[in-house]
């Protein structure tokens, strides 16, 4: 089991654009983060709907 973290780990690399999403009932939020954790700008709210996906 560790081998297989470290394997996931080292696939990130500096190109990695993490995008971590809080599903909620009706909004939700969107991060975005660098390979080293860093939040790069600020998180974006978006309606749980057709018309909240396609605002960005």
């Amino acid at each position: 089991m560790k081998n297989r973290n470290n394997l996931k780990l080292e696939a990130i690399t500096p190109r990695t654009l993490i995008v971590g999403v809080d599903i909620a009932k009706e909004t939700q939020w969107a991060r975005f983060l660098d390979y080293r954790g860093i939040e790069l700008g600020k998180a974006l709210k978006f309606q749980n709907d057709k018309s909240g996906f396609e605002i960005y």
